[in-house]
Formats: structure tokens, C-alpha cells, sequence
């Protein structure tokens, strides 16, 4: 099962069985927004415990607007996944880049993908967008080394996502980034700009190479 979870804490009132408050409807809505097997966490539930477990790391996301909230939570994902391990982990934007997405999603966003001579824009509501060189794929990347259905990007409560489906990993790499993050079967907002590649590292200079750029609608 895949499943969708969202923490937050505060007063709770119980009637017949049932938990009514404020805590209660932002748990729901977190889950509401976390993608399968993700773990979103108010800022107020990470404070409380002496620190992570062993194993597991805290994801700042910034703050992110909340359906039926007037002010943004600062959210945080839960990294649990145990064969998680530095290098695949999914890099943190900074507080300001992230901050910034999440306003500029308000309005739906752009995405513009472009390898070699081939480029197209999609809109937030024609995702999913699949990358690949199957005929299905929404966007063709014909090389031998990429899989049929490569990789997935989809949108996902407030931003672009991408995901990895193939058995070779991909790799993301932001712009003015010194590093890359390496996904295999893992995921990781798209901010800004930057390149995906496709089948390989970075190290090889063939590595099917897709660039990426996200901008407000």
C-alpha cells in the first residue's frame, strides 16, 4: 500500500469517537497533498521531538499554503525510505527558492522541457508528463539507453515533481547547484531551472540530457 500521510499537533476535542480541531484538519489536508508513501510534517511536530530517529531525516520544504488555511505552514517531508542514503536523498532549495515556488504555484505553473532540437511547454493541468522513448511517452527522449517510460513529472499539491521509474536512475541538476541528486525509484521538486539526465551520471558527457525550466503561468 502506498500510502499518503500528513502530522500536525495541537488541541484535539473528541466527540462520539470522532476528533474534531484545528491539528485534525491540517493532518488531513497534509495528507491530502503528500505523494504515496511520503510523510509531510507541520514545523510544530518536528520541535517537539529531540531529533530525528536513527535512519530518518527531516526534509525542509519552507512554507507552503495550505487549502483552507489563511497563513502558509512551514511543512517538512519525512525521508524514512531504509535504503536512503546521502547521495540519493533529495536536495533541499534553499528557503527563499522554495518560498518562492510555492507563490508563484498559487497561480499554476510552466513547464518548458527542451532536448537537442525538441521542445515543448507544458501547463500544470496537462500533467502527468512522462519522459521517455516509448511512442506513448508525452515527451520523446529516443536513445537506448533511456527506458520506454523513463520518468514521470506530475503535479503535485503546489509544484512540479519528478519521478523516477526505470531500473538506471536519473539525475537532477540545478542550475548554480554544486551538486546533483541521484534518484532510483525516488522523487524531488523541480524549482527554477536546471538538466535531467537521463540513464547515467553527469560524469558522462553522453548522458541523455533533458533541460528544464519552471515558471509562473
Amino acid at each position: 500500500m502506498q500510502l499518503q500521510v500528513g502530522l500536525a499537533c495541537g488541541d484535539v476535542v473528541e466527540v462520539s469517537g470522532d476528533c474534531f480541531g484545528d491539528a485534525v484538519n491540517v493532518a488531513s489536508r497534509l495528507a491530502d497533498l503528500a505523494g504515496p508513501a511520503e510523510i509531510l510534517v507541520t514545523d510544530a511536530v518536528v520541535q517537539q521531538l529531540p531529533g530525528p530517529p536513527p535512519g530518518v531525516r527531516f526534509h525542509d520544504m519552507g512554507l507552503v499554503p495550505i487549502r483552507g488555511k489563511s497563513q502558509e505552514h512551514r511543512l517538512f517531508r519525512v525521508e524514512w525510505h531504509e535504503d536512503t542514503s546521502t547521495e540519493m536523498m533529495t536536495l533541499p532549495a534553499s528557503d527563499a527558492q522554495m518560498l518562492g515556488l510555492r507563490r508563484k504555484s498559487a497561480a499554476q505553473g510552466k513547464l518548458t522541457l527542451r532536448y537537442l532540437e525538441l521542445a515543448h511547454e507544458f501547463n500544470a493541468n496537462e500533467m502527468p508528463v512522462h519522459l521517455g522513448r516509448a511512442r506513448e511517452a508525452e515527451f520523446s527522449v529516443p536513445d537506448p539507453r533511456v527506458s520506454r517510460l523513463h520518468a514521470r513529472i506530475e503535479w503535485r499539491g503546489q509544484g512540479f515533481v519528478l519521478v523516477d521509474l526505470s531500473s538506471n536512475g536519473t539525475c537532477v541538476r540545478f542550475a548554480g547547484a554544486p551538486t546533483e541528486v541521484r534518484l532510483r525509484r525516488d522523487d524531488c521538486v523541480l524549482h527554477a531551472g536546471g538538466e535531467i539526465g537521463l540513464a547515467a551520471d553527469f560524469s558522462d558527457f553522453t548522458t541523455p540530457t533533458v533541460m528544464f525550466e519552471v515558471k509562473a503561468k
